[in-house]
């Protein structure tokens, strides 16, 4: 369960995905079977927990990511945003025989996405509650129920960014502070599991905003800041750090709200997972 954190550079450990993100743009996401030509390819690093780590860290958190990437060049490219923007990779593992995780990504031109996952290295992680020693301790469903237990058993302020979606034990979510979802993820995760007895659930409706529920409650609902959406990839990694940081630091509820919704738009206003990630100056306004 959570603990007073201090607001000023709060300890963030990480526990989840690395991904190489493949991303192609089109005009539009295509039918079943139909073959579309797009604007052109290029390659990010992404991978959800990696995006909530270089999130983290830029919103002013200490950070640390515990996760596995295969002993390929892929993993270069993967961490690179990660080195370079202060991230702690010393909870990085290497698996010796699996690859890096990658992404197929489709965006069309109303920044709309698919996304197909080959988990490769993700699918090995494995992490110890001693060295979650972190004032926020936040994963994702991009690797094993056993590392998410092991995360949510964490002694920090624990946040579950329930995605992609999946049955979730009871049990894990018992202590757990804050869960974030998309309202099709809250649908998938409430029919196996009592998300009115979460000490905190946060549930995003794209253009709709999103709302905050306390054991159940409604206690704040915000709208986005109108923006031109470019690429919808990153924005709920955004909004969860976001979120998870202005709690966890005791930001009142609809303050904190209002501050995710932010990132997560301005996340959309750019294209690509970890190099569309916004700032404290920005995303700390009025």
């Amino acid at each position: 369960m959570s603990r007073p954190v201090s607001p000023r550079s709060p300890r963030v450990a990480v526990v989840g995905s690395v991904n190489l993100d493949l991303v192609a743009r089109v005009e539009r996401l295509p039918a079943a079977g139909e073959t579309l030509t797009a604007h052109g390819v290029t390659r990010v690093p992404g991978g959800k927990g990696a995006n909530q780590a270089l999130a983290a860290a830029r919103l002013g958190a200490r950070v640390r990511l515990h996760a596995a990437v295969g002993d390929d060049p892929l993993a270069g490219e993967a961490l690179a945003l990660l080195r370079s923007g202060g991230v702690d990779l010393r909870g990085i593992t290497i698996a010796p025989d699996a690859p890096t995780g990658t992404a197929m990504i489709q965006v069309d031109d109303d920044g709309e996405t698919t996304i197909v996952i080959d988990a490769g290295a993700n699918a090995t992680l494995a992490v110890d509650t001693a060295d979650l020693d972190a004032d926020v301790v936040l994963t994702v469903l991009e690797v094993p129920d056993e590392a998410v237990a092991t995360a949510m058993a964490a002694p920090g302020f624990t946040v579950l960014n329930a995605a992609p979606a999946r049955p979730v034990a009871g049990d894990v979510l018992v202590d757990v502070d804050l869960v974030c979802v998309n309202a099709r993820e809250y649908g998938e995760l409430a029919a196996h599991a009592d998300l009115d007895a979460v000490a905190a659930v946060a549930i995003t409706h794209g253009a709709a905003g999103a709302e905050l529920r306390r054991r159940g409650r409604v206690v704040a609902h915000v709208e986005p800041p109108p923006v031109d959406a470019v690429d919808g990839t990153a924005a709920g990694d955004a909004f969860t750090a976001a979120l998870a940081l202005a709690l966890a630091t005791e930001i009142d509820d609809e303050t904190a709200l209002r501050r995710a919704c932010r990132a997560g738009a301005l996340a959309a206003t750019r294209p690509g997972a970890q190099p569309s990630l916004p700032t404290l100056e920005e995303v700390d306004v009025p």
